[in-house]
């Protein structure tokens, strides 16, 4: 792979991107000029779980560190040893299950990471396949940055970014996904950093930022990663770097079981490992010796100079202690205070775009993935198209006699409770979604309001093509009561009711992320309402507890269904030839004695409480992913006030077993 050109710092826009002088200083002025950056410190940090058996068990034991700007602090150790429990830790977002103490001070200050100020990395890369690399910032940029910058501006900070990252390359090339090839790993992870660093955040925290990666894309991250440093605090969780990503270092620590086996430099922690009686081999990769040596999964031996083998737990108390008696401690102490004492600045939260601006931009965006991504929509729309000209075929040119009347409610009833039902095929892609949207949001790109006002937007248009264009089809094949009016009433009674599927599947998503699980939730749930909403058992045969009461009137088929019998029946003349007295009978006299139908309202009215009904959803939506945000905020608030009480606690603390 070519080398990539990213020398330009992070906060520099140099008179090559095509920006005037005033520009760049109105640019400059809006992003916040440079200053020393943050320095973050954290002394005796412990995080314990609960657990069944021992009752509490310490996942990090008394830690202390620091990490300052302009510096690339790596955090090492094997699987399970505590290195996303410790980035969740300082960057506020352990869950209510855990118990958190010690002090995390940012420049001397205990402060929260507001928006702007920081950015979060995970180890899940959670895109829009559909989209471009250049699309995927660009619509970030829009999000994130401010108002009080241009789109012009936006769009050059965006493209200086990609350039920064050494995407240029890759633009145009969509993100993609399963089943669809697009970038590769390491641009992936680029992309993601890409568009966490568009705000110029001082504190910077990526959960392993190149597993899964070979290790030459992992270079190219890291490097990218590492360039990224000017002004800017880096802590990044690293499972196993090769020597050159190793080299990229400025500052270790090395965990096992969640406790520090080494902190300092990154090139003195092959001369502790010697000192105290296990040097690194000639040519081999430092981070691989160290890892052998603290890893006790496989319980092996390991060889301590003229000591002899020993096993691995004791391997890693002599370096634990060893660490602790050491002069890098004692320095580490002495920093710590050291920077306690010079103090900072306060971090200010910084503002994004309004709620205007973004809730265009995610239903563009939005609008721009549904059209893209083949499962969404379009394969429901010739499934429903194939499905209307079944339909329509089945029950071709009805007529008025008296068989007509089962046909025409058995076609409301499959209208009404499976051509709907079909809208779960949109579930998995609406999950990915949520996953975009939750990492979003977690970072504080905007807000759930925003999300939910995009996404309904955005649906519509197709939502009312899946409607009208099929519903057309097997509305005038079947001969169905005649009139543009009663047309447009039964397209809008299934537009509705799949919008209310739909915002009843947002609701599964965001309790049950898991799609498969969804599926079947949500599929049970339909099922209830199909089975209590009065056709395939009338409602004066329902039984009263439960069926009838709440699940009838709860259910927003009940509504679908008297809608369109009424929207049907109502004015047309049946022919009752079955035994050949060839008796007349009214629309009304069939809606109420053959349907139950309730005639004391309209058809209207039975729209409105659909309507209602979907509006209702929406806002539970709304809801539940409201509650979830303001839990997190909670948990954050919860982590920052720290507690004596809980460092005596938590220091009794058995030693951690190795997590899984």
């Amino acid at each position: 792979m070519a080398s990539v050109n990213l020398e330009m710092p992070p906060m520099e826009y140099e008179t090559r991107t095509g920006m005037q002088e005033a520009e760049l200083n109105a640019v400059k002025g809006q992003m916040g000029s440079k200053t020393r950056g943050v320095s973050l410190t954290w002394n005796d940090l412990w995080v314990t779980v609960s657990t069944r058996k021992s009752g509490r068990k310490a996942i990090l034991q008394g830690l202390t560190g620091y990490a300052r700007p302009s510096e690339l602090l790596a955090v090492m150790g094997p699987s399970g040893c505590g290195k996303s429990t410790f980035l969740d830790a300082l960057a506020g977002r352990l869950d209510f299950s855990t118990r958190q103490s010690g002090d995390i001070l940012i420049n001397g200050h205990k402060q929260k990471l507001s928006y702007g100020t920081s950015a979060y990395l995970t180890q899940d890369e959670t895109l829009l396949a559909t989209l471009t690399v250049k699309e995927a910032v660009y619509y970030s940029a829009q999000l994130q940055l401010p108002d009080s910058m241009t789109k012009s501006e936006k769009i050059q900070i965006a493209e200086q970014t990609i350039k920064e990252m050494g995407l240029q390359d890759a633009m145009n090339t969509r993100i993609g996904g399963w089943g669809n090839k697009g970038i590769s790993g390491g641009e992936k992870r680029r992309l993601s950093i890409c568009m966490e660093i568009l705000t110029r955040p001082k504190l910077l925290f990526l959960d392993e930022p190149t597993s899964g990666l070979d290790s030459a894309a992992s270079y190219y991250v890291m490097s990218g990663i590492s360039r990224q440093k000017e002004g800017r605090t880096i802590i990044a969780s690293i499972h196993q770097p090769s020597a050159e990503v190793f080299n990229l270092f400025h500052s270790l620590c090395l965990l096992s079981s969640g406790r520090i086996v080494y902190f300092g430099p990154a090139s003195a922690a092959i001369q502790f490992f010697a000192r105290n009686g296990f040097p690194c081999p000639t040519l081999q990769n430092p981070s691989d010796h160290f890892l052998k040596t603290i890893n006790k999964d496989f319980d092996e031996d390991i060889e301590q100079g003229s000591a002899g083998r020993i096993p691995t737990e004791e391997v890693i108390d002599l370096l634990v202690n060893s660490y602790k008696s050491s002069e890098e401690y004692h320095e580490v102490q002495n920093q710590v205070a050291e920077i306690c004492q010079q103090g900072g600045e306060i971090l200010e939260k910084r503002s994004h775009a309004n709620f205007t601006t973004q809730s265009l931009v995610l239903t563009r965006r939005s609008s721009v993935n549904m059209f893209r991504d083949l499962g969404y929509y379009w394969m429901r729309f010739a499934t429903y198209v194939a499905i209307a000209l079944g339909l329509g075929s089945i029950y071709y040119d009805l007529g008025s006699n008296y068989r007509s009347i089962e046909e025409r409610g058995l076609m409301v009833a499959f209208v009404v409770s499976f051509m709907t039902f079909m809208t779960v095929g949109g579930f998995p892609s609406f999950v990915e979604d949520m996953k975009v949207f939750q990492r979003e949001n977690l970072n504080g790109h905007y807000g759930c309001c925003t999300f939910v006002i995009g996404n309904t937007l955005s649906s519509i248009p197709y939502l009312l093509l899946i409607s009208f264009v099929p519903g057309a089809i097997a509305y005038l094949l079947s001969g169905f009561q005649n009139g543009f009016g009663h047309f447009i009433y039964f397209a809008l009674v299934l537009f509705t009711s799949m919008m209310i599927v739909e915002s009843l599947m947002m609701n599964v998503a965001a309790i049950v992320p898991n799609f498969l699980m969804g599926i079947v939730a949500g599929a049970g749930i339909q099922g209830l309402q199909i089975l209590s909403g009065g056709y395939f058992q009338l409602p004066s045969e329902l039984p009263n507890p439960i069926w009838k009461y709440p699940l009838y009137y709860m259910s927003f088929h009940k509504y679908a269904y008297q809608g369109m019998f009424k929207n049907e029946f109502e004015g047309l003349k049946f022919t009752d030839d079955l035994f050949g007295n060839n008796r007349t009978m009214s629309g009304e006299d069939i809606l109420r004695e053959r349907w139950e139908a309730e005639m004391a309202y309209s058809k209207w009215i039975d729209l409105a409480i659909l309507v209602s009904t979907l509006i209702l959803y929406r806002l539970v939506f709304l809801l539940i992913i409201k509650t979830n945000e303001k839990v997190v905020h909670a948990r954050k608030a919860s982590t920052s006030v720290l507690s004596n009480r809980s460092s005596q606690i938590m220091a009794n603390s058995l030693p951690a077993s190795p997590l899984h």
